[in-house]
């Protein structure tokens, strides 16, 4: 039986200030969105910022009540058992808050294993393990205010396994950490999987669940656009291949032109201070490089190269075709 499910799950709400004499309009955050998570599996909820991501999770943890649909954990409906749904989840969040900034790492675990029903007799041992799990083993005498941003979001997720929940759901976990210590968390969470729990995260980071997920649902605009495997939505693109140009002049006025060009299915720009990146999604067997630079005559150009698609490629496929 799978551990989550969700069947077309709904919230809408009213915009606009209470105070204003404007009308007030109708959004949609999640538009009847369906899917499974099975035991021991890492899903991954991926999306842009207002996709409808937390809105979901909140929802799944009895935060938010939906407005449409149904959703059940571990086999209890998220609207009529609440407290059962509660007693058996964790719950992280991105970012620095719900931990006590004076107290030592180990304090803020003895806490909230008070607050988790922890038996006494239990704490101790089971905050050695989590310790030792997240990798802060010999850091929790420090105080919190000296963690960096990367071990304070390690010991949050030791917080949200203190009561040994069957599953834990990671909202953006590692929003806003340095790239060594997201990839610290990352392995922490792969480790975690490793035990048997069950994980839904949430992210806006290809790389991310391209590395840890089991399975994706690709979600925009409160809807889910795909759901798979990485290696399922990478094969949406697979037949393809992705061309990269960096121009240091501009390359605004030459996109249409190389938009028309035969074999290319879309066109992109990453900017930076110095330069802008070109990229050219192009389709199967099509050679799009000498009428790509062609089109470029005169721009000042550096790297040029070629690669294979990633999820990244496959999300921004499935954006522009909804």
């Amino acid at each position: 039986m799978p551990v989550i499910e969700v069947d077309q799950l709904a919230r809408s709400y009213r915009s606009g200030s209470r105070f204003s004499r404007g009308a007030r309009t109708e959004v949609e955050a999640v538009r009847g969105i369906s899917f499974e998570v099975e035991p021991g599996e890492l899903f991954g909820l991926l999306g842009p910022n207002g996709a409808g991501k937390t809105t979901t999770i909140k929802m799944l943890i009895t935060l938010l009540l939906p407005t449409g649909g149904s959703a059940r954990v571990l086999g209890y409906d998220v609207v009529a058992d609440p407290r059962e749904v509660r007693r058996r989840i964790g719950y992280v969040f991105g970012g620095d808050k719900g931990l006590y900034e004076r107290l030592s790492g180990y304090d803020n675990l003895r806490y909230f294993a008070e607050l988790y029903g922890v038996p006494p007799r239990e704490q101790r041992q089971r905050i050695a393990e989590l310790l030792d799990l997240v990798g802060l083993t010999g850091k929790e005498g420090q105080r919190v205010e000296g963690y960096s941003r990367g071990m304070r979001q390690r010991l949050h997720i030791a917080r949200g396994l203190l009561h040994k929940p069957d599953v834990l759901f990671l909202d953006e976990p590692s929003i806003g950490i340095d790239p060594v210590g997201a990839r610290e968390l990352r392995e922490t969470v792969a480790a975690l999987v490793s035990t048997g729990t069950t994980v839904l995260l949430t992210t806006h980071y290809m790389f991310e669940d391209d590395e840890l997920c089991d399975r994706i649902a690709v979600i925009a605009g409160g809807a889910i656009l795909a759901e798979g495997t990485p290696e399922q939505l990478k094969s949406r693109v697979a037949d393809g291949h992705v061309v990269e140009i960096e121009v240091f002049d501009g390359v605004d006025d030459r996109i249409d032109a190389v938009r028309a060009i035969a074999g290319v299915t879309s066109v992109g720009v990453e900017s930076s201070d110095r330069s802008q990146l070109l990229v050219v999604r192009t389709a199967a067997a099509a050679q799009v490089t000498p009428a790509v630079l062609a089109a470029l005559e005169g721009r000042s150009l550096g790297r040029v190269a070629t690669r294979e698609p990633t999820l990244e490629d496959a999300y921004v496929e499935l954006v522009r075709d909804a």
